[in-house]
């Protein structure tokens, strides 16, 4: 996975957080049974004597520096199982005193001899959901806000017979059943149509879905994210480019990207360019994206140039997008 620097450095604070406050309680238990029984204190202190003693025999030349060790452990034993069963008398489990941890398998490190720890994963794929969140306009970017009736029931011959509204069901439908079976296999999207048919609504109920499954998701215009490809490769500003950098490893490493409004950026040569990094890194990985668009396939061709047209048209699902701009229905309605 190939990490944003900024939302990384959260997730590791919000580890850090974490492991102060088992630190803060396994102090609060320790002051509290010990008033209580203070033969665990002195335990507890033999112990780490015991330990302090025991490796410093391990480096020992001492004639008896083995027997030495047998001796100190028989004694830890029985310290541990007078220790255990002072703690059964008071009601305790044995592990009370013992050092706590969110993660046992990283020790709230993050880190493993493997790699980055699944904890630490999870709360950075969660600090992106919260980035995320920010993203997106308002609460109402979910399926269950989704409107029917703002689509025409009247069937129309270039839909094959079907209406507007029969149509935006399938897509509907299409798009929840996404969100809630994604995976790294699911396919890429490719969501067409004239503007305010719900494009980019749609996409938003799938970005957030999908975030709070647990999946990275990079939710952008295609003005921005071509604009950071822009700024990494140009800004003479070295922080503004390290962010830059961060957030096109984001959009190629991301389990989910979502490219809205295609066709809406200033067209360049390099933009053209990046757009082409995008979309193949992402086929090649490979990585689900969708990509919405007022574009037709013709007109991709003329803006993007073949091989991208060719990739969007061959590698992505089409979904059309049909009816009436629902912004002009809205403010008709008064809504």
């Amino acid at each position: 996975m190939a990490y944003n620097g900024a939302v990384l450095a959260r997730a590791r604070r919000s580890l850090e957080r974490r492991h102060e406050e088992n630190l803060a309680e396994q102090a609060r238990r320790a002051r509290a049974v010990y008033s209580r029984i203070p033969r665990l204190r002195e335990i507890d202190a033999g112990l780490r004597r015991q330990m302090a003693k025991l490796a410093a025999l391990a480096f020992s030349r001492e004639a008896d520096a083995a027997a030495q060790i047998d001796a100190l452990r028989e004694a830890n034993l029985a310290l541990q199982a007078e220790r255990a069963g002072l703690l059964r008398s008071a009601g305790l489990p044995e592990d009370y005193l013992d050092e706590i941890y969110s993660c046992p398998r990283c020790r709230d490190t993050g880190r493993t001899p493997e790699g980055v720890c699944g904890c630490l994963e999870r709360e950075y794929k969660r600090c992106l959901t919260q980035e995320l969140s920010g993203l997106l306009r308002d609460e109402g970017e979910r399926f269950e806000s989704f409107r029917p009736d703002y689509y025409s029931s009247e069937p129309e011959p270039e839909l094959g017979g079907l209406s507007p509204r029969e149509l935006m069901r399938m897509v509907f439908d299409t798009c929840r059943n996404y969100a809630a079976n994604f995976s790294l296999r699911s396919p890429n999207l490719l969501f067409h149509g004239g503007p305010g048919l719900g494009k980019t609504f749609l996409s938003a109920c799938i970005a957030r879905e999908v975030a709070q499954r647990g999946f990275s998701v990079a939710y952008e215009s295609a003005s921005a994210a071509l604009g950071e490809f822009e700024t990494q490769r140009f800004s003479r500003d070295g922080e503004e480019s390290a962010a830059a950098s961060a957030k096109v490893r984001e959009y190629l490493g991301c389990d989910l990207m979502i490219l809205d409004d295609l066709g809406t950026e200033m067209s360049t040569s390099f933009t053209v360019s990046a757009l082409y990094q995008l979309i193949n890194a992402r086929l090649t990985a490979p990585r689900p994206t969708i990509i919405s668009t007022n574009l037709g396939e013709e007109e991709l061709a003329r803006r993007y140039g073949g091989q991208i047209a060719s990739r969007l048209t061959g590698e992505y699902e089409l979904l059309l997008f049909a009816g009436s701009d629902i912004r002009r229905l809205k403010k008709e309605r008064g809504l």
